[in-house]
């Protein structure tokens, strides 16, 4: 069962998504919805969902990013499925490095936003066809990942790198193992790499981290 909270400003919006992913059936639950960040920032960390459906609309300050960023590092890591408006102002980039994992239009089904809430849950990266002009920032993304890992995955790599589990992980930086688990996923997509090996060994070559 995948954990979802609705993010949104209009409280018709957070209804119409809560009830797409209502319409999942048993793969998808509403966990809790809020109507800004703040209120996610707040609640995030007791209700620990899985994928955060934000409805960013035509508001794409770099203060999205920032506040998104913020809660990746401070509350808990989550997987961000944001609907936007319009494409003309959508940073890409920032909006990877502040844990979205998925973009899709205002227009899209209702299958299309399922879809892309399963394959967030499952470590996927979800880009619509109508972004695919953002792209060009692909290999500058790809080859800047010293810019790509936050401080707290930083510290999870380096504990990688003393061989610690997860669960000895977790009971150092105080968090829980899923937690452990959602940043260590993320540090393999960022670095593109499968095994705990090879993201220690390039996490070295990088100098992110020193053995």
């Amino acid at each position: 069962m995948i954990r979802v909270m609705v993010v949104a400003t209009s409280s018709v919006v957070r209804a119409g998504l809560a009830a797409v992913v209502g319409s999942a059936n048993s793969q998808m639950t509403v966990v809790g919805s809020a109507s800004d960040l703040d209120s996610l920032t707040r609640e995030v960390g007791q209700l620990q969902p899985d994928v955060v459906l934000l409805d960013l609309g035509s508001n794409l300050q770099p203060s999205i990013w920032e506040k998104l960023l913020l809660i990746q590092e401070e509350q808990y890591p989550i997987g961000f499925l944001a609907i936007a408006e319009s494409l003309e102002s959508l940073d890409l980039e920032a909006a990877i490095r502040s844990g979205v994992r998925g973009i899709l239009p205002g227009i899209s089904t209702e299958s299309e936003i399922i879809a892309a809430a399963i394959a967030i849950a499952d470590g996927l990266f979800v880009l619509h066809p109508d972004f695919l002009e953002l792209l060009p920032i692909r290999q500058k993304v790809a080859t800047t990942p010293v810019q790509t890992l936050t401080p707290r995955e930083i510290d999870v790599l380096e504990m990688l790198g003393s061989g610690l589990s997860n669960k000895a992980i977790a009971k150092h930086l105080q968090i829980s193992e899923h937690t452990v688990k959602f940043h260590i996923s993320s540090i393999f997509q960022k670095l593109a790499v499968s095994t705990r090996t090879e993201a220690v060994t390039v996490g070295v070559r990088l100098g992110l981290i020193m053995l």
